[in-house]
């Protein structure tokens, strides 16, 4: 299995829909030899980050929750108080597949 270098310009993308983009090749989907059980993906390369379409009305109402599993553990925070970098790795790590494979996936996304 032969694992090719994508790069992809960032700049003046919308987070959500480059996320799907960089999903598909991380899984490997884009290859006729796709299963789903195997890590045939590629890895991918995002540059220009910085300059990532964030909208006003996005940053104000979208809520990150993450918890600590211990009562009253809940934390939240806001797309504004986070950097453009993890807004994207946050939502490219939600759309790959729920399996033992996804921690490796994520290990080929490199964002500069």
């Amino acid at each position: 299995m032969e694992r090719e270098i994508h790069t992809i310009d960032a700049t003046n993308k919308v987070p959500g829909r480059l996320a799907t983009e960089i999903a598909v090749l991380l899984m490997g989907k884009h290859k006729p030899s796709y299963q789903t059980y195997t890590d045939c993906g590629d890895e991918v390369i995002i540059e220009n980050v910085k300059h990532l379409k964030v909208s006003k009305k996005f940053a104000e109402n979208k809520i990150y929750y993450n918890h600590s599993l211990y009562p009253g553990g809940l934390k939240k925070t806001k797309a504004k108080d986070m950097t453009k970098e993890k807004i994207l790795h946050t939502a490219v790590y939600n759309m790959l597949p729920k399996n033992k494979i996804r921690s490796e996936m994520i290990k080929r996304l490199k964002i500069t």
